[in-house]
Protein backbone atom coordinates (compact mmCIF):
# COMPACT_ATOMS: atom_id res chain seq x y z
CA UNK A 1 0.00 0.00 0.00
CA UNK A 2 1.42 3.42 -0.90
CA UNK A 3 2.18 5.81 2.20
CA UNK A 4 0.68 8.45 0.87
CA UNK A 5 -2.32 6.04 1.99
CA UNK A 6 -1.74 6.61 5.74
CA UNK A 7 -4.24 9.21 5.96
CA UNK A 8 -6.58 6.79 5.70
CA UNK A 9 -5.09 3.64 7.97
CA UNK A 10 -8.04 1.49 7.48
CA UNK A 11 -7.82 -0.83 4.37
CA UNK A 12 -9.93 -3.53 3.30
CA UNK A 13 -7.70 -5.69 1.52
CA UNK A 14 -8.74 -7.79 -1.17
CA UNK A 15 -6.63 -11.92 -2.04
CA UNK A 16 -8.85 -13.80 -4.81
CA UNK A 17 -8.23 -17.35 -5.32
CA UNK A 18 -10.43 -20.98 -5.41
CA UNK A 19 -7.75 -22.49 -3.37
CA UNK A 20 -8.43 -23.52 0.55
CA UNK A 21 -7.77 -20.34 2.18
CA UNK A 22 -4.30 -21.59 4.12
CA UNK A 23 -2.59 -21.93 0.62
CA UNK A 24 -3.88 -18.33 -0.21
CA UNK A 25 -1.00 -15.54 -0.37
CA UNK A 26 -2.55 -12.08 0.78
CA UNK A 27 -2.13 -9.55 -1.73
CA UNK A 28 -2.71 -6.08 -1.43
CA UNK A 29 -4.52 -3.18 -2.99
CA UNK A 30 -2.58 -0.52 -4.02
CA UNK A 31 -6.01 2.02 -3.54
CA UNK A 32 -8.60 1.73 -1.19
CA UNK A 33 -12.31 0.96 -1.78
CA UNK A 34 -13.86 4.73 -1.29
CA UNK A 35 -15.75 5.10 1.60
CA UNK A 36 -19.44 5.24 0.38
CA UNK A 37 -20.99 6.43 3.30
CA UNK A 38 -20.01 6.66 7.14
CA UNK A 39 -21.59 6.97 10.21
CA UNK A 40 -20.33 8.18 13.69
CA UNK A 41 -22.57 7.31 16.84
CA UNK A 42 -21.43 9.79 19.74
CA UNK A 43 -24.68 8.99 22.27
CA UNK A 44 -22.55 6.63 24.20
CA UNK A 45 -20.75 8.19 26.88
CA UNK A 46 -17.48 6.36 26.93
CA UNK A 47 -17.54 5.14 23.61
CA UNK A 48 -18.01 5.68 19.99
CA UNK A 49 -19.10 3.31 16.81
CA UNK A 50 -18.25 4.30 13.83
CA UNK A 51 -20.42 2.08 10.43
CA UNK A 52 -18.32 2.33 7.21
CA UNK A 53 -19.87 1.21 4.08
CA UNK A 54 -17.43 0.54 0.91
CA UNK A 55 -17.88 -1.53 -2.50
CA UNK A 56 -15.22 -4.32 -2.44
CA UNK A 57 -14.89 -6.45 -6.14
CA UNK A 58 -14.78 -10.33 -5.17
CA UNK A 59 -14.34 -12.96 -7.68
CA UNK A 60 -16.16 -16.20 -7.86
CA UNK A 61 -14.83 -18.35 -5.00
CA UNK A 62 -13.03 -18.20 -1.79
CA UNK A 63 -11.95 -14.07 -1.56
CA UNK A 64 -9.31 -12.34 1.77
CA UNK A 65 -11.04 -8.97 3.19
CA UNK A 66 -7.73 -7.93 4.46
CA UNK A 67 -8.17 -4.81 7.14
CA UNK A 68 -5.46 -3.17 8.92
CA UNK A 69 -5.64 0.03 11.47
CA UNK A 70 -1.87 0.74 12.05
CA UNK A 71 -1.83 3.57 14.80
CA UNK A 72 -5.59 4.08 14.70
CA UNK A 73 -7.14 3.36 17.98
CA UNK A 74 -9.52 1.15 17.22
CA UNK A 75 -10.89 -1.57 19.45
CA UNK A 76 -10.33 -5.27 17.75
CA UNK A 77 -12.60 -6.98 19.36
CA UNK A 78 -15.01 -4.64 18.38
CA UNK A 79 -14.70 -5.49 14.31
CA UNK A 80 -17.62 -6.72 12.74
CA UNK A 81 -17.75 -7.12 8.58
CA UNK A 82 -21.33 -7.73 7.17
CA UNK A 83 -22.05 -8.03 3.92
CA UNK A 84 -25.30 -5.38 2.66
CA UNK A 85 -28.15 -7.04 0.48
CA UNK A 86 -26.97 -6.25 -3.11
CA UNK A 87 -29.03 -3.74 -4.73
CA UNK A 88 -28.50 -5.43 -8.75
CA UNK A 89 -31.43 -6.90 -10.12
CA UNK A 90 -29.07 -10.67 -10.33
CA UNK A 91 -28.13 -10.78 -7.29
CA UNK A 92 -24.98 -13.32 -6.48
CA UNK A 93 -24.54 -14.84 -3.17
CA UNK A 94 -22.14 -13.44 -0.40
CA UNK A 95 -20.80 -15.18 3.11
CA UNK A 96 -18.30 -14.39 5.35
CA UNK A 97 -17.14 -17.64 6.57
CA UNK A 98 -14.37 -16.97 9.22
CA UNK A 99 -11.97 -13.99 10.83
CA UNK A 100 -8.08 -14.86 11.33
CA UNK A 101 -5.64 -12.25 13.12
CA UNK A 102 -2.44 -12.27 11.62
CA UNK A 103 0.58 -12.21 14.23
CA UNK A 104 2.11 -9.35 15.41
CA UNK A 105 0.24 -7.25 13.07
CA UNK A 106 -2.95 -4.78 13.79
CA UNK A 107 -4.91 -6.26 11.13
CA UNK A 108 -7.44 -9.14 10.62
CA UNK A 109 -8.74 -11.20 7.70
CA UNK A 110 -12.39 -12.04 6.51
CA UNK A 111 -12.74 -15.14 4.43
CA UNK A 112 -15.79 -14.19 2.07
CA UNK A 113 -17.32 -16.70 -0.19
CA UNK A 114 -19.12 -15.41 -2.94
CA UNK A 115 -21.44 -17.39 -5.68
CA UNK A 116 -19.97 -15.43 -8.52
CA UNK A 117 -17.98 -12.86 -9.90
CA UNK A 118 -19.04 -8.88 -9.21
CA UNK A 119 -19.13 -6.14 -6.70
CA UNK A 120 -20.21 -6.29 -2.66
CA UNK A 121 -21.76 -3.32 -0.64
CA UNK A 122 -19.66 -4.21 2.59
CA UNK A 123 -20.65 -2.30 6.05
CA UNK A 124 -18.13 -2.45 9.06
CA UNK A 125 -18.79 -1.30 12.48
CA UNK A 126 -15.71 -0.54 14.94
CA UNK A 127 -15.50 1.07 18.52
CA UNK A 128 -12.82 3.95 17.93
CA UNK A 129 -10.94 5.27 20.61
CA UNK A 130 -9.85 8.92 20.71
CA UNK A 131 -13.35 10.70 19.07
CA UNK A 132 -14.56 12.80 22.41
CA UNK A 133 -17.33 14.85 22.72
CA UNK A 134 -18.42 17.63 25.01
CA UNK A 135 -21.49 19.48 25.30
CA UNK A 136 -21.82 23.32 26.35
CA UNK A 137 -24.55 25.92 26.51
CA UNK A 138 -25.12 29.58 25.98
CA UNK A 139 -27.75 31.40 28.21
CA UNK A 140 -29.23 34.63 27.50
CA UNK A 141 -31.76 35.92 29.54
CA UNK A 142 -34.15 39.02 28.95
CA UNK A 143 -33.63 42.34 30.67
CA UNK A 144 -36.81 41.25 33.15
CA UNK A 145 -35.31 37.42 33.70
CA UNK A 146 -38.47 36.08 33.07
CA UNK A 147 -37.44 34.28 30.04
CA UNK A 148 -33.65 33.40 28.27
CA UNK A 149 -32.36 31.91 24.72
CA UNK A 150 -30.34 28.81 25.11
CA UNK A 151 -28.66 27.32 22.51
CA UNK A 152 -26.67 23.90 22.47
CA UNK A 153 -23.55 23.00 20.93
CA UNK A 154 -21.37 20.28 20.86
CA UNK A 155 -17.57 19.87 20.49
CA UNK A 156 -15.90 17.21 18.60
CA UNK A 157 -12.12 16.33 19.65
CA UNK A 158 -10.82 13.75 16.88
CA UNK A 159 -7.37 12.49 18.63
CA UNK A 160 -7.99 8.71 16.95
CA UNK A 161 -5.85 9.15 14.42
CA UNK A 162 -7.93 9.00 11.63
CA UNK A 163 -9.80 11.24 9.20
CA UNK A 164 -13.35 11.25 7.91
CA UNK A 165 -13.79 13.69 4.45
CA UNK A 166 -17.71 13.11 4.59
CA UNK A 167 -19.36 11.68 7.88
CA UNK A 168 -22.90 11.70 9.64
CA UNK A 169 -22.72 12.17 13.15
CA UNK A 170 -25.43 11.52 15.84
CA UNK A 171 -24.79 12.82 18.75
CA UNK A 172 -28.02 11.46 20.88
CA UNK A 173 -29.71 14.42 20.78
CA UNK A 174 -30.97 16.89 17.98
CA UNK A 175 -30.69 16.20 14.26
CA UNK A 176 -27.82 14.16 12.56
CA UNK A 177 -25.57 16.43 10.45
CA UNK A 178 -22.73 15.66 8.25
CA UNK A 179 -19.37 17.11 8.54
CA UNK A 180 -16.00 16.36 7.45
CA UNK A 181 -13.76 15.84 10.66
CA UNK A 182 -9.46 15.99 9.84
CA UNK A 183 -7.18 14.23 11.36
CA UNK A 184 -6.40 15.89 15.02
CA UNK A 185 -9.47 18.47 14.31
CA UNK A 186 -12.02 20.16 16.30
CA UNK A 187 -15.27 21.04 15.18
CA UNK A 188 -17.78 22.87 16.78
CA UNK A 189 -21.63 22.52 15.57
CA UNK A 190 -25.02 24.05 16.99
CA UNK A 191 -27.28 21.17 17.73
CA UNK A 192 -29.95 23.52 18.99
CA UNK A 193 -31.47 27.09 20.12
CA UNK A 194 -34.43 27.41 22.29
CA UNK A 195 -35.81 30.53 22.00
CA UNK A 196 -38.28 32.05 25.08
CA UNK A 197 -37.68 29.73 27.57
CA UNK A 198 -39.31 30.34 31.05
CA UNK A 199 -36.73 30.74 34.00
CA UNK A 200 -37.07 31.52 37.10
CA UNK A 201 -34.14 33.45 39.35
CA UNK A 202 -34.20 31.89 43.12
CA UNK A 203 -32.36 33.08 45.71
CA UNK A 204 -31.57 30.04 48.52
CA UNK A 205 -29.65 29.51 52.15
CA UNK A 206 -28.81 26.53 52.76
CA UNK A 207 -26.13 25.75 55.39
CA UNK A 208 -25.22 22.70 54.53
CA UNK A 209 -25.20 23.28 50.72
CA UNK A 210 -23.78 26.51 50.31
CA UNK A 211 -22.04 27.24 53.76
CA UNK A 212 -21.77 30.45 55.68
CA UNK A 213 -20.97 34.14 54.16
CA UNK A 214 -18.99 35.06 58.15
CA UNK A 215 -19.47 32.03 60.14
CA UNK A 216 -18.46 33.73 63.50
CA UNK A 217 -21.66 35.97 62.99
CA UNK A 218 -24.02 33.01 61.77
CA UNK A 219 -24.45 34.84 58.40
CA UNK A 220 -24.87 32.42 55.37
CA UNK A 221 -24.56 32.65 51.57
CA UNK A 222 -27.03 33.38 49.37
CA UNK A 223 -26.54 31.47 46.30
CA UNK A 224 -28.51 32.83 43.44
CA UNK A 225 -29.57 30.32 40.52
CA UNK A 226 -31.36 30.29 36.91
CA UNK A 227 -33.85 27.35 37.23
CA UNK A 228 -34.99 26.11 33.65
CA UNK A 229 -37.76 23.52 33.44
CA UNK A 230 -36.88 21.20 30.26
CA UNK A 231 -40.45 21.11 29.46
CA UNK A 232 -42.92 22.86 27.30
CA UNK A 233 -42.11 24.86 24.05
CA UNK A 234 -39.41 23.22 22.11
CA UNK A 235 -37.59 21.84 25.21
CA UNK A 236 -38.83 18.49 26.78
CA UNK A 237 -38.53 16.04 23.98
CA UNK A 238 -34.72 15.19 24.94
CA UNK A 239 -32.82 15.04 27.59
CA UNK A 240 -30.00 18.13 27.81
CA UNK A 241 -26.68 16.36 28.30
CA UNK A 242 -24.34 17.40 31.06
CA UNK A 243 -22.34 20.37 29.76
CA UNK A 244 -20.51 23.63 30.78
CA UNK A 245 -22.85 26.81 30.39
CA UNK A 246 -21.73 30.05 29.59
CA UNK A 247 -24.57 32.50 31.34
CA UNK A 248 -25.36 36.34 30.01
CA UNK A 249 -28.02 38.92 30.41
CA UNK A 250 -29.39 41.07 27.86
CA UNK A 251 -28.19 44.93 28.77
CA UNK A 252 -30.64 46.70 27.08
CA UNK A 253 -28.05 48.11 25.24
CA UNK A 254 -28.23 46.05 21.78
CA UNK A 255 -25.75 43.71 23.73
CA UNK A 256 -25.15 41.12 27.03
CA UNK A 257 -23.89 41.61 30.13
CA UNK A 258 -21.50 38.00 31.62
CA UNK A 259 -23.07 36.46 34.18
CA UNK A 260 -20.42 33.55 35.12
CA UNK A 261 -20.59 29.82 34.37
CA UNK A 262 -21.65 26.42 35.56
CA UNK A 263 -21.77 22.94 34.77
CA UNK A 264 -24.94 21.86 33.83
CA UNK A 265 -26.43 18.17 34.63
CA UNK A 266 -27.88 16.05 32.78
CA UNK A 267 -31.50 16.97 33.05
CA UNK A 268 -34.12 14.59 31.41
CA UNK A 269 -37.15 16.16 30.03
CA UNK A 270 -39.56 17.75 33.36
CA UNK A 271 -37.19 17.99 35.08
CA UNK A 272 -35.18 21.07 36.36
CA UNK A 273 -31.23 22.50 35.10
CA UNK A 274 -30.27 24.75 37.99
CA UNK A 275 -27.26 27.21 36.46
CA UNK A 276 -25.18 29.26 39.57
CA UNK A 277 -25.45 32.48 39.02
CA UNK A 278 -23.29 33.68 42.29
CA UNK A 279 -24.15 35.11 46.05
CA UNK A 280 -26.13 37.43 46.49
CA UNK A 281 -24.63 40.94 48.27
CA UNK A 282 -28.07 42.36 48.73
CA UNK A 283 -29.94 39.66 50.61
CA UNK A 284 -28.81 39.10 54.18
CA UNK A 285 -29.41 36.16 56.34
CA UNK A 286 -28.51 35.33 59.90
CA UNK A 287 -29.05 31.92 61.17
CA UNK A 288 -29.05 31.54 64.91
CA UNK A 289 -30.22 28.32 67.51
CA UNK A 290 -32.40 30.21 69.17
CA UNK A 291 -33.69 26.82 71.57
CA UNK A 292 -32.20 23.56 72.01
CA UNK A 293 -33.90 21.71 75.26
CA UNK A 294 -33.13 18.20 75.54
CA UNK A 295 -36.01 16.11 77.86
CA UNK A 296 -35.37 12.51 79.17
CA UNK A 297 -37.91 9.99 78.16
CA UNK A 298 -36.71 7.12 79.46
CA UNK A 299 -32.87 5.72 80.24
CA UNK A 300 -31.00 6.98 77.72
CA UNK A 301 -33.58 8.22 75.33
CA UNK A 302 -34.01 12.03 74.72
CA UNK A 303 -36.57 13.93 73.04
CA UNK A 304 -35.23 17.30 71.29
CA UNK A 305 -37.11 20.71 71.12
CA UNK A 306 -34.91 22.86 68.97
CA UNK A 307 -35.58 26.36 67.55
CA UNK A 308 -33.78 27.93 64.88
CA UNK A 309 -34.20 31.70 63.69
CA UNK A 310 -33.22 33.70 61.00
CA UNK A 311 -33.02 37.37 60.49
CA UNK A 312 -33.24 38.43 57.03
CA UNK A 313 -33.01 42.10 55.17
CA UNK A 314 -33.30 42.48 51.02
CA UNK A 315 -32.24 45.50 50.72
CA UNK A 316 -33.02 45.35 46.74
CA UNK A 317 -35.37 47.28 44.84
CA UNK A 318 -37.58 44.52 43.94
CA UNK A 319 -39.31 42.09 45.88
CA UNK A 320 -37.81 38.29 46.35
CA UNK A 321 -38.50 35.09 47.14
CA UNK A 322 -35.95 33.25 49.52
CA UNK A 323 -35.42 30.07 49.44
CA UNK A 324 -34.46 28.46 53.13
CA UNK A 325 -33.06 24.84 52.84
CA UNK A 326 -32.50 22.50 55.86
CA UNK A 327 -31.37 19.32 56.79
CA UNK A 328 -33.14 17.50 59.62
CA UNK A 329 -30.23 14.92 60.02
CA UNK A 330 -27.80 18.01 60.18
CA UNK A 331 -29.52 19.41 63.05
CA UNK A 332 -29.45 16.90 65.00
CA UNK A 333 -25.94 16.18 64.27
CA UNK A 334 -25.23 19.62 65.28
CA UNK A 335 -27.08 20.08 68.56
CA UNK A 336 -25.30 16.81 69.46
CA UNK A 337 -22.19 18.44 70.00
CA UNK A 338 -21.57 16.89 66.36
CA UNK A 339 -22.24 13.22 67.38
CA UNK A 340 -23.14 11.73 64.13
CA UNK A 341 -25.90 9.09 63.51
CA UNK A 342 -26.57 6.79 60.35
CA UNK A 343 -29.96 6.63 61.35
CA UNK A 344 -32.34 8.97 60.12
CA UNK A 345 -34.10 11.18 62.79
CA UNK A 346 -37.90 10.93 63.72
CA UNK A 347 -39.42 14.47 63.69
CA UNK A 348 -42.30 16.81 63.46
CA UNK A 349 -42.24 20.20 63.14
CA UNK A 350 -43.36 22.63 65.96
CA UNK A 351 -45.43 25.75 66.29
CA UNK A 352 -42.29 28.28 64.11
CA UNK A 353 -42.82 30.52 61.72
CA UNK A 354 -42.31 28.14 58.99
CA UNK A 355 -44.15 25.13 59.00
CA UNK A 356 -45.48 24.87 55.41
CA UNK A 357 -42.73 23.06 53.28
CA UNK A 358 -42.32 22.47 49.89
CA UNK A 359 -43.81 19.13 49.37
CA UNK A 360 -42.34 18.87 46.15
CA UNK A 361 -38.68 19.35 47.19
CA UNK A 362 -38.64 18.35 50.71
CA UNK A 363 -38.31 14.88 52.20
CA UNK A 364 -37.74 12.64 55.36
CA UNK A 365 -34.45 14.69 55.69
CA UNK A 366 -34.44 17.90 53.49
CA UNK A 367 -37.29 20.51 53.82
CA UNK A 368 -37.43 23.46 51.45
CA UNK A 369 -39.79 26.58 52.67
CA UNK A 370 -39.98 29.97 50.74
CA UNK A 371 -40.25 32.99 52.37
CA UNK A 372 -41.56 36.12 50.41
CA UNK A 373 -39.31 39.52 51.19
CA UNK A 374 -40.32 42.90 50.57
CA UNK A 375 -38.31 45.34 48.45
CA UNK A 376 -36.18 47.66 50.84
CA UNK A 377 -38.21 51.26 51.84
CA UNK A 378 -37.11 54.75 49.86
CA UNK A 379 -34.69 55.91 52.45
CA UNK A 380 -32.87 52.70 51.31
CA UNK A 381 -33.76 50.82 54.76
CA UNK A 382 -34.71 47.32 54.91
CA UNK A 383 -37.23 45.67 56.66
CA UNK A 384 -36.11 43.00 58.72
CA UNK A 385 -38.14 39.85 59.10
CA UNK A 386 -37.87 37.11 61.47
CA UNK A 387 -38.72 33.64 60.92
CA UNK A 388 -38.53 30.63 63.15
CA UNK A 389 -38.59 26.45 62.35
CA UNK A 390 -39.38 24.62 65.03
CA UNK A 391 -38.75 20.87 65.15
CA UNK A 392 -39.21 18.15 67.63
CA UNK A 393 -36.72 15.17 67.30
CA UNK A 394 -37.94 12.15 69.07
CA UNK A 395 -36.61 9.02 70.77
CA UNK A 396 -32.92 10.06 69.97
CA UNK A 397 -30.14 7.99 72.56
Amino acid sequence: MKRTRWLYPLGILLVCAAVPLAAMARIKLTTLPVRERVEIQLDHPQSTLVEEERIVPLVKGINQVDFSWANTRIDPNSLILRILPPEAETPFEVKVLSVSYPPSETALIWAVAASASGTARVRISYVLGGLGKDFHYRATAGRDEKTLELTQWLRINNNANEAYENARFWAGVGERFDKPLGLSETKEVQLARFAGVPVRKTYTCDPVAFGYLDEAQDKLNVPMHYVIKNAGGSLGKEPLPAGKARIFQDDGKGSSAFLGEDHGKFTPPDDELTLYLGLARDIAVRRTVDRNERQRIAGNLYRYDVTLKYEIENFKDTPVTLDIAESVRQIRDSIRSGETNDLDPEWQLGNGTLRQPDPDKSDADQLLFHVDLPPRAADGQAQKQVHTLRLTLNNEW
